[in-house]
């Protein structure tokens, strides 16, 4: 008996051995292999549109962007007739991802990702997981995503598809308290017009341009932080041809910063010391490169400024400054990096990325305060972590990242736009401020709130419910959540350490900071320098932001506290200065003297903020935020918390 019990162990340990032998194996092979693109080139397929609309359909989705896509084929599944259309003159579905080539997914991780398994783990799961799963991998050939987005489309019976109509427009009824589109006024390719009847829409387009139309109002650019005239910079992504498995295998060598896996690349940092030909309209950072399956590579990392996406002729001269340009990074790249010396240029995208233009506004509006916080909604249908990334705005600026949050909700009530009933709206266009709007911008949470629409519609449809009832009931979220999940959504909030700024003596200084774009955290959220000793002259530029958010308030010019001194960036801020500085900001007339005592007089300042302040000679950054924000508060009426 004792025999066969040591050689039953014996056996069972061989198991272990040989399995842990097939797994570091298969590691090996993995690791071995991971650069290698095992994919082979594929046609696009062809796709078909119906020749003519029906006269009404449960729901109408306004564009073929990825969002669009989720829409229609989430709300097909939940039994709804859907019209999926487009009106950019397109041939395939997919939008930015396949005819703008961003071919690089910026993608919400979990902060509870797999030990073992290597694969990755999504906060975004559901109809972005089942598209995901048909691609190559974090970046993709363009022709895979445009047929598995058809396939997706073209499996759902309940689905009607129209591409290349001319035009398309709300139809708006006067209800009261709020108007109510009816459905879509369109006219096909061949110049027929169809009034399209519908119980709801669902706008996915990359602009909100039917909401907008339907008179839903909306910010434009960085209007809510006071700078309506900037936005993030337009990219056109060019293509290089001639990358082979040895060319792709070279970069992993250069050591830059640069690095790969089988589909992406990244880095080429001497990139971003390239000499445009118009250095005030066109300029270039650090190279994003996605590869294709036929030997050539899409990258992006042109930014071109001073462009309005909403109109016709400002995107046609950044598409022709793009072409221009284009040729001549790719001869500075092949100069530049001896691995690329081979490589050629072979075009340019046929549409424009395009970052930011309207933000609706929405029964909530998601803050930086959110995000920053990584909070939780009773009415989150989507999540997101991918950091909040603030391109460049202009030729001076370097664009930053603000934070790098670890889970944060969307609630359903940013889709429900004010103004509108019947309508949605989904993707980069919903209801976000504009800082937080560089994290929720991204695809992946994009496709996750046109899922929660889709299946929204039927569940608003079966209760009698509006959409905005609905964003106001929590018996009827609590069941919206419980369909999203079985359709495959995660809408379970992961486990994570309370990020270590989140408990810093100034967190609610800095809350105030970030949301009035005072402060940056970069990749690691290491860059708030709280503890830090703040100058004279950042403190300026602080209240010069700060009278840009609030220009209401603050009519005066922060810089004439700093006229007389001598290097004020260098010279640490005071009690007394910062209080000088914050008068004459809001146009005060005072002696530098008498500041302090005028702002406590107002009230502007809190006893408990002063008492905490551990030398009024030598302010610490931390203490200046917490002291911003007394100001704004007690000044302005705002809280930021």
């Amino acid at each position: 008996m004792m025999r066969k019990k040591r050689t039953a162990l014996i056996i069972f340990l061989l198991l272990i051995v040989l399995a842990a032998a097939a797994v570091a194996g298969w590691m090996f092979y993995k690791e071995k292999n991971k650069t290698v693109n095992v994919h082979e080139p594929r046609p696009l397929t062809k796709v078909e549109s119906v020749a003519e609309p029906k006269d009404r359909y449960d729901v109408i989705v306004a564009g073929t962007d990825p969002e669009g896509v989720a829409a229609s084929i989430s709300a097909a599944r939940n039994g709804l007739s859907v019209l999926l259309v487009d009106g950019r003159e397109r041939e395939i579905l997919g939008g930015l991802m396949t005819l703008g080539w961003l071919n690089s997914l910026d993608l919400n991780y979990s902060p509870e990702q797999p030990k073992l398994s290597g694969k990755l783990n999504f906060l975004n799961k559901g109809i972005f997981q089942e598209w995901y799963d048909r691609i190559e991998g974090t970046s993709f050939d363009v022709n895979t995503a445009a047929n598995a987005f058809y396939e997706m489309v073209k499996d759902e019976p309940n689905i009607d598809l129209m591409m290349k109509v001319r035009s398309m427009e709300p139809v708006v009824g006067t209800w009261k308290p709020a108007a109510a589109i009816e459905g879509i006024r369109i006219v096909d390719a061949g110049g027929t017009a169809h009034e399209v009847k519908a119980g709801a829409v669902i706008d996915a387009t990359q602009d909100a341009d039917i909401a907008a139309l339907a008179g839903a109002p909306y910010t434009i650019g960085r209007q809510d932080i006071g700078r309506p005239q900037d936005q993030m910079a337009v990219t056109l992504v060019f293509k290089m041809s001639g990358v082979t498995q040895k060319v792709w295998d070279s970069f992993a060598n250069i050591g830059d910063g640069t690095g790969i896996d089988s589909m992406s690349a990244w880095g080429f940092l001497k990139a971003r010391e390239y000499v445009s030909s118009n250095p005030e309209r066109v300029g270039i950072r650090a190279l994003n490169v996605g590869r294709q399956n036929d030997d050539t590579i899409l990258i992006n990392a042109m930014h071109i400024f001073g462009i309005d996406p909403l109109n016709p002729a400002s995107v046609q001269e950044a598409l022709e400054i793009g072409t221009k340009e284009a040729p001549l990074i790719v001869d500075y790249l092949r100069k530049t990096y001896k691995e690329l010396k081979d490589v050629e240029f072979a075009g340019v995208a046929p549409e424009l990325y395009v970052r930011e233009t309207r933000h609706i506004e929405g029964e909530y509006r998601l803050t930086t305060v959110d995000v920053v916080d990584n909070r939780d909604f009773w009415d989150a249908i989507a999540y997101g972590s991918y950091k909040v990334d603030i391109q460049r705005l202009n030729a001076q600026d370097r664009g930053a990242i603000v934070v790098a949050p670890e889970q944060y909700g969307v609630p359903f009530r940013t889709l429900v736009p004010l103004g509108v009933d019947n309508l949605l709206v989904v993707g980069r266009a919903a209801s976000f401020d504009t800082i937080p709007h560089g994290s929720a911008r991204v695809i992946p949470l994009g496709m996750a709130t046109g899922e929660a629409a889709g299946a929204a519609v039927k569940l608003a449809a079966e209760r009698s419910l509006s959409f905005r009832e609905l964003s106001q009931s929590k018996e009827g979220i609590v069941e919206l959540r419980e369909r999203l999940t079985k359709q495959g959504m995660e809408l379970t909030r992961a486990k994570f350490e309370t990020p270590a700024y989140a408990k810093h003596k100034y967190y609610k200084g800095l809350l105030a900071a970030v949301s009035m774009s005072l402060t940056f955290g970069g990749d690691h959220n290491d860059a708030w320098n709280l503890d830090g000793i703040a100058t004279a002259g950042q403190f300026a530029n602080n209240m010069q932001m700060v009278k840009t958010v609030h220009a209401d308030f603050f009519g005066g010019n922060p810089y004439e506290a700093i006229a007389d001194l001598d290097e004020p960036a260098k010279l640490p801020l005071t009690l007394e200065q910062l209080a000088y500085t914050v008068c004459l900001s809001a146009g005060l007339s005072v002696e530098p003297q008498g500041a302090l005592t005028e702002l406590k007089n107002r009230g502007w300042l809190a006893e408990s903020t002063l008492a905490e302040i551990e030398d009024t000679e030598e302010l610490k950054v931390g203490e200046v935020f917490s002291l911003v924000r007394d100001v704004v508060e007690f000044a302005v009426g705002v809280v930021y918390e």
